[in-house]
């Protein structure tokens, strides 16, 4: 199996899969106050959404980013759930006409909250479109073509835009400027994801005690979609090898068998950190040098590998490249280098 076809099979993976799909929308709140953890959002949120229902008026304009699988699309639900409104969810790449984006900015009621995932990879044509949206409410439409070419607006219904990213830098200017609520989702610690992981196994009726939901907590790698996956996996292993019940010595062995290590490595952070170690004797090596590497993209290597191996401080970046740490030699058992 190839490097990518491991990346592609792994548990941990902070990217949506399809068995995802399956229990995520029974696992999420409805609620802001059901909402655990991201407390900054969250009281800034509920500032905003109480004055906005005060005035009877939209919510501003939101836009959520921070690494993937930590609840922007759950919060954006909420959002619409507090305002009382309905919500369109699409995503930058499915849009990718303006008659798309027209056709879906003319259907919204008053209102309404209009969900756009990923962001930043809209089309820069379809952005000069959502300005006067978002400001004005209104569609500037050309008709015709040449000198008998001319432009009507067309009035909107007021709406919120909610925008969610994982690269908030790829925004340009002009669109993050017209966001007037702007949040930053963290990683979880593991006590947030032990109340998450408590939370969903009563949804799922599965019996799990303080110690089996801090295992799966600790293995998650912050993010409350890898703890809801974990959960399910643990609960097939305890059904079967175990009396159905998640004790701290059940989820390890069954997070031991998925090859999940207990700060939430698998084999592909491994290969990561053996591919500094062995090929660029530990660091520095440039982006673009360990993208060729490892045949990963460099987008890739920064917002799904990165971020948790720079939060557990298993990498350092520098003005020369990545550079692998002392603690990432001692949790791999290789003899570090001088």
């Amino acid at each position: 199996m190839t490097f990518n076809e491991v990346r592609d099979e792994r548990i941990i993976t902070t990217s949506s899969r399809e068995e995802d799909k399956d229990i995520e929308s029974g696992l999420r709140p409805k609620q802001l106050i059901d909402y655990i953890g991201q407390d900054k959002a969250k009281e800034k949120l509920n500032i905003f959404i109480e004055a906005a229902l005060k005035r009877k008026e939209p919510l501003d304009h939101v836009l959520l980013y921070g690494p993937p699988g930590l609840g922007k699309t759950t919060l954006s639900n909420i959002i619409a759930q507090e305002m009382n409104v309905n919500i369109k969810i699409t995503s930058g790449p499915a849009i990718e006409r303006p008659g798309d984006l027209a056709a879906i900015l003319t259907n919204l009621a008053e209102n309404d909250v209009l969900f756009i995932d990923e962001i930043h990879r809209l089309n820069r044509s379809l952005e000069e479109i959502l300005y006067p949206a978002m400001e004005d409410f209104a569609l500037d439409i050309v008709i015709g073509k040449g000198a008998s070419a001319k432009s009507i607006r067309l009035e909107l219904n007021k709406f919120t835009l909610i925008g969610a990213t994982t690269r908030a830098g790829l925004l340009t200017s002009p669109l993050r400027d017209r966001f007037g609520v702007i949040c930053k989702l963290e990683l979880y610690n593991y006590k947030q994801l032990g109340q998450i992981i408590k939370r969903s196994a009563r949804i799922l009726d599965v019996k799990i005690d303080e110690d089996g939901a801090k295992e799966i907590a600790l293995r998650s790698r912050g993010t409350p979609r890898i703890a809801n996956r974990l959960l399910k996996r643990v609960r097939d292993f305890a059904q079967v090898r175990a009396d159905g019940k998640i004790s701290k010595q059940v989820a390890c062995e069954a997070l031991n068998l998925l090859e999940v290590d207990p700060l939430g490595l698998d084999v592909v952070d491994k290969n990561m950190i053996e591919t500094i170690i062995n090929n660029f004797n530990g660091g520095p090596v440039g982006l673009d040098t360990l993208s060729a590497s490892t045949g990963e993209e460099r987008t890739t290597i920064e917002d799904v590998y990165e971020p948790y191996l720079l939060q557990i401080g298993f990498i350092n970046r520098t003005p020369r490249g990545r550079i692998v740490t002392e603690k990432a030699y001692k949790h791999f058992n290789i003899a570090c280098r001088e």
